[in-house]
């Protein structure tokens, strides 16, 4: 074997300066081991008699490090690749300058077994950050089902950082927030900030401007921030992304950039006749998946460089056709140098013209699958149906079960605070369930589907707010038909729920083409339906200075929006503390002729066809609305509270929420209404509005209600804590309430 040189030896870190260094007196270390910059002196210099030696180095070595992995089997064998506190693959840095594993390396490597040299990938609570651009709806959607993949992987704390709009930032910040996952931070950066970086740049590509915004990172990013792995959204991972993060350490001195290469033959021009592409180094890269050694890349003036490169290449290209990446590949022909070539498992792109079949041999060998097509699950491949349901798997997978610790690792205050509540319950508590349900934090996906209502009036306009489950879903289609103003709605479901109602409103003639409804999914957990909790959710929604409460399983009468919007200029709710009751009722029937008119109304009052709400079981709920005086009243009139009441009300929206510890069946209406009184609003009857309930199956919770003594009494406690915070809120004012509830 060669020994360098005293000349070579000489140039390590003893010097400061960044050269290899090679430990190699004892004979023992081999490993490159890379050193700091001496920055007084000229980039890359030097270096190339260095570099040849270290090639014939490589050569000879190939030799001895097989030769040593096949004495060290017996040291591995039966090991599961974890080593203390570190996680160990084959050695990152021993590999080809290309970033493909080395035949022996690939061959000892199936399932995840090595017999290589071993070393650290990444420690076990190294933060791996990952950059996305994510704007919009539909955009925030996918990049859920990216995240869930890789939280389901991996064993690191992660820094996600979202370049986003205003939309996807209020979607995700909630999302976020609300999902709680330990060990995972997040960090947003205005889209808006960035678009004049970019806007001078022609795109023919459907994801728009935001399609060019990989390109200033360097400059969006933290200062701080020295390296990052970037993805697209429509990306799925099969494996833990701490991997993909350990291939920096394969890099070279002068690589800036990891990517994979193009596996359509895009950049080869022979798509058609007279296609022209923009410049590639052979078949190009694609940008779906990007490793982005930051600190480098503003060390050689990044922002400068790529910006030359879309200027010169636009003066004949005119626009770019695939965004960011157009630029990326002219860049990297000009600089070939600076790219790592990734091994093609980490962006399987699949697309109808790839060659993408050729990158694995088994399926098991993925890392990273890449939807790299508008089309995107209805691309061709053989293979597309296992694709298929890995992404369907992580698109409906529960994501409180990734709200799991990662043992070892500090945890977030939130985490602890709720950990401490949840430790200060009683579970010897016959209400445990009920108090544990208060303090349970639901997942919130806000604006699950595209939501772009502006109010035209802001006056005076009103928007509907409900909640609802899956078993309710057929109603939104007749209160579309009924009700042309905006709508803020509540669901709760589970993950695999909410995809089933997202197919169902995208088939829908009806509510596809309504912009104004804004669907927020709170995701299912505990044993309780969080009744006023989704109604809280759907009212914080509400962007109309008016609110109309109800719920699903009611159809208003036709052209009630506009008669609410004159009652409140009429009644001047925007001076008065006044809640306008519309009055109730309901039919037996599920096949109903709805009424058009008050007068049709009372007809088939009178026929026995409607009867006034919960008249047959519930008469003290909505008996102050007092139906006998609104069949003849022509004006509006008040009606004082009385216990139980809980009809359905028109509000300001800065109207008190909803008591939260009211959950499933019973006094979650009645105890709001009750806070409305003690705030002195007044209750108004509308004489010439209604509401008709529409028949369906009691609901499971009701169903509890009605068959456990538990439950009930539960329900009374609740009621009894209620009245106790109430007199504490409002003080003597409020005891009619308790003296009420004693009296009936």
């Amino acid at each position: 074997m060669h020994r360098f040189p005293p000349t070579v030896q000489k140039t390590c870190c003893s010097e400061g300066l960044l050269k290899p260094c090679f430990p190699c007196t004892d004979g023992r270390s081999l490993l490159l081991s890379p050193c700091p910059l001496d920055q007084s002196e000229p980039r890359y210099l030097e270096r190339d008699l260095l570099e040849s030696r270290v090639r014939e180095m490589e050569e000879e070595n190939q030799q001895l490090r097989l030769q040593l992995s096949q004495s060290q089997v017996a040291a591995v064998q039966g090991q599961d690749g974890s080593y203390g506190n570190a996680q160990w693959v084959a050695s990152a840095d021993t590999g080809p300058e290309d970033g493909e594993n080395t035949a022996e390396e690939r061959s000892t490597q199936k399932g995840n077994h090595t017999t290589c040299a071993r070393r650290p990938m990444v420690e076990k609570c190294e933060l791996i950050h990952v950059a996305c651009v994510c704007a919009g709806h539909n955009a925030s959607r996918d990049v859920v089902t990216l995240v869930k993949s890789i939280l389901f992987h991996r064993r690191n704390p992660l820094h996600f950082h979202f370049i986003t709009d205003a939309v996807a930032h209020q979607i995700l910040s909630s999302l976020f927030q609300s999902w709680m996952v330990p060990s995972v931070q997040v960090s947003f950066y205005d889209a808006e900030e960035l678009k004049s970086e970019v806007a001078w740049i022609p795109n023919k590509h459907y994801s728009g401007i935001y399609g060019l915004m990989k390109l200033p990172l360097t400059k969006a990013l933290p200062s701080d921030l020295t390296k990052v792995i970037v993805l697209d959204t429509d990306i799925t991972f099969a494996t833990d992304i701490a991997e993909l993060w350990a291939i920096f350490r394969k890099f070279t001195d002068k690589q800036v950039i990891g990517l994979v290469e193009n596996q359509s033959d895009w950049y080869l021009g022979n798509l058609w006749k007279n296609h022209k592409p923009w410049p590639a180094l052979g078949r190009g890269f694609n940008t779906g998946v990007i490793l982005l050694l930051l600190e480098r890349l503003r060390r050689i003036g990044w922002e400068q460089m790529w910006r030359l490169t879309a200027e010169r290449e636009l003066m004949s290209m005119l626009s770019t056709s695939l965004a960011d990446q157009d630029i990326f590949n002219a860049f990297i022909k000009q600089n070939p140098v600076l790219v790592h070539q990734l091994p093609c498992f980490w962006n399987v792109q699949l697309s109808d013209h790839t060659r993408s079949e050729q990158c694995y041999t088994e399926v098991s060998d993925l890392k990273v699958i890449h939807w790299n097509s508008p089309k995107k699950l209805r691309v061709k491949n053989k293979h597309v149906e296992f694709f298929r349901n890995l992404y369907l798997t992580f698109l409906e997978y529960d994501g409180n079960l990734l709200r799991r610790e990662l043992f070892g690792c500090p945890s977030q205050p939130s985490a602890d605070s709720l950990r401490s509540a949840l430790e200060d319950l009683d579970e010897d508590d016959q209400c445990y369930d009920f108090r544990r349900e208060r303090i349970t934090v639901h997942r919130l996906h806000l604006y699950f589907l595209q939501y772009e209502y502006v109010p035209t009036d802001e006056s005076v306009d009103i928007t509907l707010v409900a909640q609802l489950s899956m078993d309710r879903l057929q109603m939104l289609e007749a209160i579309c038909n009924h009700w042309e103003g905006p709508i803020s709605l509540a669901l709760y479901m589970s993950d695999a729920e909410a995809q089933q109602f997202l197919r169902y409103a995208q088939a829908s003639d009806v509510l596809k083409h309504r912009k104004n409804i804004g669907y927020h999914i709170v995701y299912k957990e505990g044993q309780f339906y969080p009744v006023n909790l989704l109604r809280n959710i759907a009212l914080r929604q509400a962007n109309t200075p008016y609110v109309f409460l109800t719920d699903v399983d009611f159809l208003p009468m036709y052209d009630l929006y506009d008669y609410l919007r004159k009652s409140i200029v009429q009644l001047d709710l925007a001076h008065t503390k006044k809640a306008l009751v519309v009055p109730a009722f309901e039919t037996l029937r599920y096949r109903l002729s709805f009424p058009k008119s008050k007068a049709e109304l009372l007809s088939m009052l009178d026929m026995g066809t409607l009867y006034t709400f919960r008249y047959h079981v519930w008469t003290k709920g909505h008996a102050p609305t007092n139906y006998a005086k609104w069949r003849t009243a022509t004006t509006a009139y008040k009606v004082e509270w009385e216990a139980d009441f809980e009809p359905y009300v028109v509000v300001r929206r800065d109207c008190p929420e909803y008591d939260q510890r009211f959950v499933g069946f019973g006094w979650n209406k009645v105890s709001h209404i009750m806070e409305l009184d003690a705030q002195e609003y007044d209750f108004v009857v509308l004489p010439n509005a209604f509401m008709i309930h529409m028949p369906h199956a009691p609901s499971f919770d009701i169903s509890k209600f009605r068959s456990s003594s538990s439950y009930r009494h539960c329900l009374t406690t609740l009621k009894e804590e209620f009245h106790q915070d109430l007199s504490r809120k409002y003080g003597a004012a409020a005891l009619k309430y308790l003296t009420a509830e004693r009296n009936i």
